[in-house]
């Protein structure tokens, strides 16, 4: 059995820029085993199989080196990208994952997903005091902004406001984080640290926002590059904290890793959410699959 793959990465602005991501342009006659098995050979934070959908313009199962997720954002980004060229679908589409159905439009090669919440997002305090978290994370506790909170605009993320943009640079979680860190719904350990870079004084200008999204892999930290789900929770966030609506924000991820993300937030008095970022294709491959 042969399966083709794509390679592109998303919220890139350059050609090794952004995260990347494999998408495997369809999938029917994968187990799910080997769908698991293949994501943990390409070793990326995602790997996407493509099913046909009743309900959507496609299907896609998101698989990590170790699980399956109900949603994730540069996957959405990702796929949309791939299933508007393999379906010429166009630049409004649909994509159906386990948490719903996810509404994609392109201009372009910039593609912008809309958070599959309903109403406000779901959110709870953090099982750890925040003096505790700036400690695991390497900092102070007069480097938080606020108190940590678990935030759920379609799948749960510990996002941690800080000071000042140093203080987003600075962190650096210490060896207790993959033991001792509080899991979410998933059993994943994350923290989404995060500060404001500039605020611009004409409103039509996006705030500026520096990030870094750190969760536990095989026992050690990693680090990953853009992280659209984060930012969707971002967006949660605001809301949570009922900030002024709308907001439009550029955020900046990625430089610690070699790999600079930029996308792209906003938040509309409907409380919905958008996340958008640069797609860009780079590389397509096809793996030959034994059948057992």
């Amino acid at each position: 059995m042969k399966f083709s793959y794509r390679l592109v990465n998303v919220f890139a602005e350059s050609t090794f820029g952004g995260n990347p991501l494999c998408v495997f342009e369809n999938a029917l006659g994968l187990s799910d085993a080997q769908m698991q098995s293949i994501a943990l050979q390409f070793n990326l934070s995602e790997t996407v199989f493509i099913f046909p959908s009743t309900t959507a313009t496609a299907r896609m199962r998101i698989f990590t080196t170790s699980h399956e997720m109900s949603f994730a954002g540069h996957p959405t980004l990702g796929t949309a990208h791939v299933v508007r060229d393999l379906m010429r679908a166009g630049d409004e589409l649909t994509l159906e994952c386990n948490a719903g159905i996810i509404a994609v439009q392109a201009q372009q090669d910039v593609w912008t997903f809309t958070a599959p919440m309903q109403g406000m997002p779901m959110t709870h305090p953090c099982s750890l005091p925040g003096a505790d978290v700036a400690q695991m994370l390497g900092l102070q506790a007069e480097d938080l902004l606020g108190e940590p909170i678990w935030v759920n605009t379609g799948t749960d993320q510990l996002l941690v406001p800080l000071r000042s943009v140093d203080a987003v640079q600075r962190a650096q979680p210490n060896a207790s984080f993959p033991a001792e860190w509080p899991q979410s719904r998933l059993g994943r350990r994350t923290a989404y640290v995060f500060a404001w870079d500039q605020i611009p004084d004409d409103q039509h200008q996006r705030l500026q926002i520096t990030s870094r999204y750190f969760f536990s892999k095989q026992g050690s930290v990693a680090e990953d590059p853009g992280t659209g789900s984060a930012c969707a929770n971002l967006g949660g966030w605001w809301l949570a904290k009922q900030r002024d609506l709308p907001v439009a924000i550029a955020i900046s991820q990625g430089e610690r890793v070699q790999r600079p993300s930029r996308l792209f937030l906003d938040v509309y008095q409907d409380r919905r959410i958008q996340v958008g970022g640069r797609v860009l294709d780079f590389g397509s491959g096809v793996i030959d699959f034994p059948i057992d």
